[in-house]
């Protein structure tokens, strides 16, 4: 097994002659709790995007346990074990909690084996163990779509980890809660990561110190800081360039 879980390799992303990612050198490792911050352009969406295959590399590669990346389909990455959810949660608003979780439910993507593997009892008491971990099992039988925006963001997430990935991709997971869903839903991360390595973009600096181990700051594309957390809040160009500018638009907003 490769030592680092996520790796890249000089990798720069180009739009239109922008460079979204510029030779970013960026490992994490097995079992991991990463948070990717930076100031908006900095590249960290991008970086989710290369990772899981929604954009292709102008430059370096992705390895996913030791594996180059380049040239898979963003279905084959998922299959390979990266899992992803977006800041918008995307649910199936019509069915019930449980069926959303049916429904992302990992198997072989054959019309035979997905409705057998949906009438299993190993499949529902794994749904419903995930469920009791996001905190959704009183709301198993309620339509998705009349969830709260925190439990909807929980229960995307339980549809990424019921597919049983080796990394989950997070991006911006507690936009828009309350401080109280917010702090679930580090609690409910730090236990996630106990079993898999996550990678999570945030801009809530509170969130981060509840969850974060190692800090990665991106400027341009480019890596500018990593380390604990309480390092990164006192890094000189980190406060001038993202962390003093946050707390100057919250004082005008």
């Amino acid at each position: 097994m490769a030592e680092d879980i996520i790796r890249t390799e000089n990798l720069s992303v180009t739009f239109d002659g922008f460079r979204a990612l510029n030779k970013l050198n960026f490992s994490m490792k097995h079992g991991e709790l990463r948070v990717v911050i930076g100031p908006n352009g900095a590249g960290k969406t991008t970086l989710l995007d290369a990772i899981c295959g929604k954009v292709t590399p102008s430059e370096g590669r992705v390895l996913f346990n030791g594996k180059d990346l380049r040239g898979l389909r963003e279905y084959e990455i998922v299959h390979s074990g990266v899992g992803r959810k977006f800041q918008t949660p995307s649910i199936y608003r019509d069915h019930t909690v449980f069926e959303n979780l049916e429904l992302s439910y990992k198997a072989k993507k054959t019309v035979l084996s997905t409705l057998f593997a949906r009438r299993t009892r190993t499949v529902r008491e794994q749904i419903r163990r995930i469920l009791e971990l996001v905190g959704l099992q009183d709301k198993i039988d309620q339509r998705a779509g009349a969830l709260s925006h925190g439990e909807k963001q929980w229960l995307e997430i339980g549809m990424v980890i019921v597919q049983d990935p080796d990394l989950l991709l997070i991006d911006e997971p507690v936009a828009g809660m309350t401080d109280d869903e917010s702090a679930k839903t580090g609690e409910l991360l730090t236990s996630i990561a106990q079993d898999q390595a996550i990678l999570v973009i945030e801009h809530d600096m509170t969130f981060v110190r509840q969850i974060a181990q190692t800090v990665t700051v991106l400027h341009e594309g480019a890596l500018l800081f990593e380390g604990p957390v309480d390092q990164v809040q006192r890094h000189p160009r980190v406060v001038e360039i993202y962390l003093g500018r946050e707390k100057g638009d919250r004082a005008h907003a």
